[in-house]
């Protein structure tokens, strides 16, 4: 028997995907091992959305090369979406033996058997919903499961539509077998996952299944079950989705919404398919039928050919949303994209840093207006384990998805309890147990 170490780096999905990886692993015979020491494979899940993070990961690569000289049959693979896109280079200049693309890990097996090879071929059929995934660094309270699977939305920044290929959804009774089984093994949050979520669509006996109405199949499982979902595309959001999660108290009132730009010129530019207009009137839609909804955003700063208004209109959006959290990054020009074939990387990067800044910087007063206000309210609250600052607290969320800390006393872990929130940063909640 070969003992498999798996990390994971990126987004959620590339999470999900590692325990796929781990239960086609462990029903061919091998071993998962949480030590890199006590592998005799090591694979490296990657993400290839930012030049950032596939730097990282040759890095990384490149430090393993060390314990291959202490034991000669170590074997090391890259895997997901960064294997599909840099599959030839990751053999001949990381000198990793195994690569095995998104839609080919049913043959991961296989190729650490043949002691190597390359698997990246992309499929307009695979979901994997037979395979139930093994929950890898698992909490035991939160889990995460994939609806369906590519994109085909093709902004032009990004390699997505590219490395995981044609959108594709699980069939919902495959979906609910999974939660169900979830929650009856102790898991009280489950995150929904997609490329794109919000354009599931599953043609069942004769009819069509969108998402709005397979996250109410997910919430009816059971009330102390709470269902998130990521990540949503504005030109997708519908009422109905907005309406689901209104009406159901344990559909999580937290909605990612990534606007990227504030600028139209901008929006256009990355093929988003819809206006900052648009994307306003999602927002109001939202506020309108849940007003105790929070609200996050994707943006990036220094998109090709960005001017100092299109930069200054996305301050404006911000300040008009006002979000409770963002994700921001500086533009990462990735080959193979439209915008790397057409459009001149022409933002320098020190101005692409300043300009970043400038976003995290109103989002940070943003963040903390948002704590500020929740101070002497009561919220429900998740335990999810305890405080890695403080062991004598513990941390859960709220379904407003903010991370609150209060002390323990005789909570456990997967209890609801209510907490009154006394202070705040503008990253964290504190309270007490009432």
């Amino acid at each position: 028997m070969k003992n498999v170490y798996i990390e994971t780096y990126g987004c959620q999905m590339n999470q999900a995907d590692s325990g796929i990886v781990g239960k086609v692993l462990v029903e061919n015979g091998y071993s998962l091992v949480n030590n890199q020491d006590d592998a005799d494979v090591i694979l490296i899940n990657t993400c290839a959305v930012r030049d950032n993070a596939e730097k990282r990961i040759h890095n990384r690569v490149h430090d393993l090369q060390s314990l291959k000289k202490k034991n000669p049959l170590l074997k090391i693979g890259i895997i997901g979406c960064m294997a599909e896109r840099l599959k030839d280079s990751l053999i001949n200049e990381d000198k990793a033996e195994i690569v095995c693309g998104p839609d080919s890990y049913r043959r991961i097996h296989e190729l650490i058997d043949l002691n190597g090879g390359i698997d990246t071929e992309l499929s307009k059929e695979e979901t994997y919903e037979d395979i139930i995934p093994v929950e890898l660094n698992s909490d035991g309270i939160s889990a995460f499961i994939s609806v369906m699977r590519g994109c085909e939305n093709f902004c032009t920044y990004c390699v997505v539509p590219y490395t995981r290929g044609k959108e594709r959804s699980r069939s919902p009774e495959s979906v609910i077998a999974q939660a169900k089984k979830l929650f009856d093994e102790g898991y009280r949050d489950i995150t929904l996952l997609g490329q794109n979520v919000n354009s599931y669509i599953y043609n069942e006996d004769g009819k069509d299944v969108r998402f709005a109405e397979l996250l109410i199949r997910v919430a009816k499982i059971n009330p102390l079950l709470r269902v998130r979902f990521a990540t949503s595309h504005p030109k997708d959001l519908s009422e109905e989705l907005v309406d689901a999660v209104a009406s159901y108290n344990n559909i999580c009132k937290y909605i990612h919404l990534p606007v990227q730009s504030g600028s139209d010129a901008m929006l256009a530019k990355m093929n988003r398919k819809y206006t900052s207009e648009q994307y306003l009137q999602k927002i109001d839609l939202i506020r309108k039928k849940i007003p105790d909804c929070a609200i996050s955003t994707d943006v990036i700063a220094g998109f090709c050919g960005e001017t100092l208004e299109d930069h200054n209109r996305t301050l404006e959006i911000f300040r008009k949303v006002r979000y409770d959290s963002a994700y921001m990054f500086k533009y990462s020009d990735r080959p193979g994209t439209v915008a790397h074939k057409r459009f001149e990387d022409d933002i320098e990067e020190k101005e692409k840093v300043r300009r970043l800044q400038e976003i995290i910087d109103l989002q940070r007063e943003l963040s903390l207006e948002s704590n500020q206000k929740d101070i002497g309210k009561i919220f429900e609250v998740l335990v999810e384990g305890e405080s890695k600052r403080d062991k004598t607290k513990y941390f859960g969320r709220t379904s407003q998805n903010k991370v609150v800390i209060f002390d323990k006393q005789d909570n456990k872990k997967g209890d609801y309890i209510n907490v009154i929130i006394e202070n705040c940063t503008s990253a964290t909640l504190f309270g007490k147990k009432i």
